[in-house]
């Protein structure tokens, strides 16, 4: 079993006061950056401009999401806005392959995301040119949903699919993740989490990650997780 990252989703968070929402969740592994385009989903978050300025306000890991259209051509601007880590949607990439080694290029890890409804053999050719594949265990398009445990199968699928191959790939869920499920998405393979209504809405974000990845790491107890 790989490492568990706890990445938050700022989406949760104030947004008038980021840099103080960012500084509450010092043990978090990375800032999970819900992008959205009210087109690909049915909200509307925010962009580079959000991003740029939270590259400037914090030395975390930017771990961005995109929910858009046409992520072949916007996606690349996130890298070279500051984004460590840019996922796109499979759904939505005309490209993936080409969209992966201009991220690359860029000095962004890879991911790739896939819809509750969409299957592991969607992302099954690509494996080896991503660093993340993301399954939404909601609806994207909004926060604080119900997790869907229709996705598990499909998790323990690509858990298979990246133990088959010869990289090291994170296996994140997003949607959901909360002290009640997450012992079940590590169940299925998962080593990554977004959490964002879980660790905000709590009265202390940063003592929710730290229980958060204690309940996943003790999934596996014969496990060294780091």
């Amino acid at each position: 079993m790989a490492t568990i990252r706890i990445t938050p989703s700022i989406l949760n968070g104030d947004f008038t006061r980021l840099r103080e929402e960012i500084a509450r969740i010092p043990s978090a592994d990375a800032i999970h950056l819900d992008v959205m385009d009210n087109h690909f989903v049915p909200n509307l978050t925010f962009g580079l401009p959000v991003v740029q300025s939270m590259r400037a306000a914090t030395s975390a890991m930017l771990d961005a999401h995109l929910m858009i259209e046409d992520p072949d051509r916007w996606a690349p601007a996130y890298a070279e806005a500051g984004a460590e880590s840019v996922t796109f949607h499979i759904e939505a990439a005309h490209a993936p392959v080409r969209l992966a080694q201009e991220l690359r290029a860029r000095g962004a890890r890879v991911g790739v995301a896939l819809n509750p409804a969409t299957g592991a053999d969607a992302v099954a050719g690509i494996l080896d040119v991503v660093d993340t594949v993301l399954v939404m265990s909601v609806e994207p398009g909004f926060g604080a949903q119900p997790f869907l445990d229709l996705v598990l199968p499909k998790v323990a699928a690509l858990r298979r699919l990246i133990d088959a191959g010869s990289r090291e790939v994170w296996l994140q869920m997003d949607g959901g993740v909360s002290l009640e499920t997450i012992g079940r998405c590590v169940d299925a393979g998962a080593d990554t989490f977004v959490a964002g209504s879980a660790v905000f809405r709590s009265d202390d974000p940063d003592e929710m990650v730290r229980q958060l990845r204690a309940a996943a790491n003790d999934r596996h107890p014969a496990t060294d997780l780091g």
